[in-house]
């Protein structure tokens, strides 16, 4: 996520170092209301990224389809497969993900520790992903993601609105070459966050109702 997705679920961008640091951020993108944010990285060809964009939804409807990890297929960029491993609590699980990558470029996995949490005032929800080591063995032809942070934030507006922002750092291991680092940064942010539109809409979200979310 990992973000659901949720983790390098999104895999909007490349980079090595924590996101969540990087203090410039500067408008690169703005595409039916998804503004996409990059920021320099020390040492790195490759900026860190944000994504922003507000949904017509309440909280619970977005943390259900976030912790959703069986569709995780349908609205999120080249995952190829999306399973979960262990449900430790409804606001907290283990999944793993193989996201597709263009030939010759092997293919990416990882095992993502998914959890949610709200902020009792402010009711803001803050669901976090990051890569963690074990649960599924390493396989032949492809390549595992070992250090991935990946977090959503969500924030209540007024008249079932919510605005979300989404950033993610991630170490993709071995070499990826520089085109289709740009092809996933630039294509994956729109067509997430597009997609992840229509999925909030599909009948099975529109009554979700969480235990540990107050809208």
């Amino acid at each position: 996520m990992h973000t659901k997705i949720l983790a390098f679920l999104l895999l909007f961008s490349i980079s090595t170092v924590n996101v969540f640091a990087q203090p410039n951020w500067t408008l690169k993108s703005d595409h039916d209301g998804i503004k996409v944010f990059t920021s320099p990285v020390p040492d790195s060809k490759v900026k860190a990224l944000r994504v922003e964009c507000n949904f017509q939804a309440n909280l619970s409807q977005m943390v259900t389809v976030l912790l959703d990890v069986k569709t995780c297929t349908e609205w999120v960029y080249h995952t190829k497969s999306c399973t979960m491993l262990k449900q430790v609590s409804p606001a907290e699980l283990y999944y793993y993900s193989e996201v597709s990558l263009p030939w010759p470029v092997k293919n990416r996995d990882f095992v993502a520790h998914l959890t949610a949490s709200q902020n009792a005032v402010t009711k803001v929800v803050t669901v976090d992903g990051p890569a963690v080591a074990g649960m599924v063995p390493i396989k032949e032809g492809i390549v595992r993601i070992a250090n991935s942070k990946g977090k959503w934030i969500i924030s209540p507006l007024k008249d079932n609105e919510i605005k979300v922002e989404y950033t993610l750092s991630v170490d993709p291991a071995g070499s990826i070459p520089a085109w289709v680092v740009n092809l996933v940064s630039s294509e994956g942010p729109i067509q997430s966050f597009k997609a992840l539109k229509l999925q909030l809409k599909k009948p099975e979200y529109k009554n979700a109702s969480l235990p540990f979310i107050k809208n």
